[in-house]
């Protein structure tokens, strides 16, 4: 099964959409066809389907995927491979004072 990315478009949308989901999952003791109107039920549809397009992979998969990702760029990460003493520019500078 191949998947494409969602467009880019249908994300304006999705907020109000998510809501009326919300609205109708809060209102379960009434019916459904009660409970929204027409636009909220075709703004409902119309979100189901754009998440119903998207790719999903398992966690598994995207967890050793994260893993690998991590691995192969460990060496550049300055929390993993600290920087050197040297070329740090937030080390503490030492001034050497004596007062006799």
């Amino acid at each position: 099964m191949e998947c494409n990315p969602p467009d880019v478009n249908h994300r304006r949308g999705v907020g109000f959409v998510n809501r009326v989901h919300t609205d109708v999952r809060m209102k379960a003791d009434t019916p459904v066809n009660s409970a929204m109107s027409v636009g909220q039920a075709r703004k409902l549809v119309e979100q189901l389907k754009i998440e119903a397009s998207f790719c999903r992979i398992k966690v598994s998969k995207a967890a050793a995927d994260l893993m690998a990702y991590c691995d192969a760029h460990s060496c550049d990460d300055p929390l993993i491979t600290p920087v050197p003493t040297s070329e740090n520019p937030f080390r503490e500078k030492k001034f050497f004072c004596a007062l006799l």
